[in-house]
């Protein structure tokens, strides 16, 4: 009987440690061009599928320009967030015929890419707390 208690204090214990690494990621748009259409938000959780495959997406209304987004209960790891301001509101990032986007795009750290997109090693961050900001401009 000792032993089942103390297995389940051990597993109780475990799944609050567990519980207690999570954090929320806070992203703040600013310098929006227009208020026209929506911000898409994507956070991604590793290089493979960085601008492939959202871990989490959500979008928000700019107002002056400015939007703000929350991911929350992530796990505490590596992550990188690139965002759209889709003023047409068609839910993709339109591009012109060298597939060159047409819409204002950025990404965590400021990251910008050479002759094609930014680079998930330029574009990471570590959530190790309670709250990580990412400021992103536009």
């Amino acid at each position: 009987m000792k032993k089942l208690l103390t297995a389940i204090l051990l597993m109780a214990m475990t799944s609050l440690s567990f519980a207690q690494e999570q954090g929320t990621i806070m992203v703040t748009v600013s310098n929006a061009s227009s208020d026209e259409g929506k911000i898409l938000v994507g956070l991604y959780k590793s290089e493979d599928s960085f601008l492939k495959k959202t871990f989490k997406g959500t979008s928000a209304k700019t107002v002056d320009g400015k939007c703000e987004v929350l991911f929350e209960n992530i796990p505490f790891g590596e992550y990188a967030v690139s965002i759209f301001h889709d003023e047409n509101d068609n839910n993709r990032l339109d591009t012109n015929f060298m597939g060159i986007p047409k819409e204002d795009n950025a990404c965590s750290n400021q990251a910008k890419g050479f002759m094609g997109p930014p680079k998930y090693k330029d574009a990471k961050f570590t959530l190790d707390n309670n709250l990580k900001q990412i400021l992103i401009k536009l």
